[in-house]
Parts: C-alpha cells; structure tokens; sequence
C-alpha cells in the first residue's frame, strides 16, 4: 500500500502532518521512538537504530524528513536512510529543514541538498517556529516560571512561522506526488517579529504580563546547557540570537500561500489559539 512515511510524527509538526494527510484519505505512517501505541499505522523508527528504517519504509512511496533535533552533524544518521529510501523506491521526499543555519553545524546544510538532489526531493526552510512559546521548549518555561522572555537577540526580527502552517505546507506536496514542485521553499510567518514584540503581543491577548530579560549570548548558552542541551548544540543555538540581533535573519516568504492557497497564521492569532498556555 503506497502512502507517506512520516518520521518525528509525534511531534508538533508530524503529529499535524499525519492528521491533515488521513483526513484527506491519504493513508500516512507515524513513526517516531515512542509510537503511539493506539495507533494501528504507527511504527518505531529511531535515527540512531538504523534496523528500524527497513520496516518503516515498507510500502511507502512518499516520506516526511525530520532529521536528528539537538544535533550539529546529522549527516552520518540520514545519509544511510536516504539511500535506504531510493533502493525502496521512494518517490517523494519532503525534509522539514531551517531557515537559520547553525554555526559550526555545515552537515545540515549537506543533509539538506542531498535531499534535493533526490527524485522529488524537496526541502522546507522553517524560520522560527511560533511553537517555542508553548511548553516544554526552554523559551515558553522562562514564560511559566518567571514571566520572562531571556534573550540575546535585541530588538532582532524573525519570520516566526506556526508549525501547522508548515504541516499544511507538506500535506500539499505529500498527498500527491506527481504535484509540481520547487526543491526549495522558505516558510515563514507573514512578517518579522522581534522578543519584545512577541511579549508585548502574549501580554496584550492574554492578560499575562511578560517582560523581556536582555541577556549575553554566553548566558544564553549556560541557560540551554542547564535545559538539558548538549553543550554544543547549546552554544549554536545561543549564536543563532547574534545573527538575529544583527539583522540576518528578518526574512519572510509567500511559500505558505503558494502551497495551501491561504496566508500564514500571524502571531496574534497563534496566540489567541493557545492562550490557556500561558493563563495557567
């Protein structure tokens, strides 16, 4: 039965991306370390066990990327399982990726043009997802706890994109692979937003009072390591905000209308949809 492998499909994204597809009958796979275990269509697939990829393409003939997370060289992990998936015939493969390169981290970017170079390879640039600001990513906990936003990036914008924008995005390339496509979009909210407007946005439709706590990218990093973070991973995420701070990554797109025909959601309307977030 040929259908769409999802990988990370308990994830925000996956998780979204595995709804839309069945609901337009198109029959998808959840695969993730922790499958669901109501779910008759889930399988394990964990990228560091590469016996599981056999059994998880089985009879699939689309795939939905999501690479190693909180890794700085995923290349070694996915290289085997894209040559896997051209041996089983693999006709479409969709890899979540991102707009923001991490410093120091140059197999991402190898990841991601292997996968364009795949027959109907096709790799999203996310930027910033708006999902940070929900528990249990490290942004949103600063939100819980302290009611503040800690950041080195300034007054720095990003095109912050909801992930089920991005997830109605994929459904449009995955649900049919014959439809025509470019190897390359970039997904992005439809405009900039900086910290400061972010925490003036959850405080106004909220009620929440949010403040903005202007912190050394070295701060940032110890604050990731004491997360739980890799330190590596840590101090390439903390450098992201630099490259924020100075401009570089203000940058939005029309990929999410080309793709589903409708605008992307703005951060007011994320927001509202998850004010019980940050009233509790």
């Amino acid at each position: 039965m040929a259908g769409v492998l999802v990988t990370g499909g308990t994830g925000r994204t996956g998780r979204t991306l595995v709804r839309e597809l069945r609901n337009a009958g198109v029959p998808a796979r959840e695969a993730s370390r922790n499958p669901t275990a109501a779910d008759p269509d889930a399988i394990r697939f964990d990228w560091s066990d590469p016996t599981t990829f056999g059994p998880a393409l089985d009879g699939m003939d689309r795939v939905f990327l999501l690479p190693p997370v909180e890794s700085v060289d995923p290349l070694p992990l996915v290289d085997p399982f894209l040559r896997r998936a051209q041996r089983a015939g693999v006709r479409r493969i969709v890899m979540l990726g991102s707009a923001i390169v991490l410093p120091n981290a140059p197999s991402a970017l190898e990841v991601a043009a292997q996968v364009r170079a795949q027959p109907g390879g096709v790799v999203l640039r996310a930027s910033g997802f708006m999902q940070n600001f929900l528990r249990p990513h490290p942004l949103a906990e600063g939100i819980h706890r302290l009611g503040e936003i800690r950041t080195a990036a300034g007054d720095g914008k990003l095109g912050w994109v909801d992930a089920r924008d991005i997830a109605a995005g994929a459904a449009a390339l995955l649900a049919d692979p014959g439809v025509d496509a470019r190897s390359d979009y970039l997904m992005t909210g439809p405009h900039g937003m900086s910290y400061p407007q972010a925490a003036q946005i959850i405080t106004a439709r909220t009620g929440r009072q949010v403040r903005v706590e202007r912190v050394t990218e070295e701060e940032q990093a110890a604050a990731y390591r004491a997360s739980g973070m890799p330190t590596e991973f840590a101090a390439a995420l903390a450098a992201v905000e630099r490259g924020i701070k100075e401009g570089r990554e203000d940058q939005v797109s029309t990929a999410v209308l080309e793709l589903t025909g409708r605008p992307p959601r703005a951060f007011a309307e994320f927001v509202s949809d998850h004010a019980y977030e940050w009233m509790q």
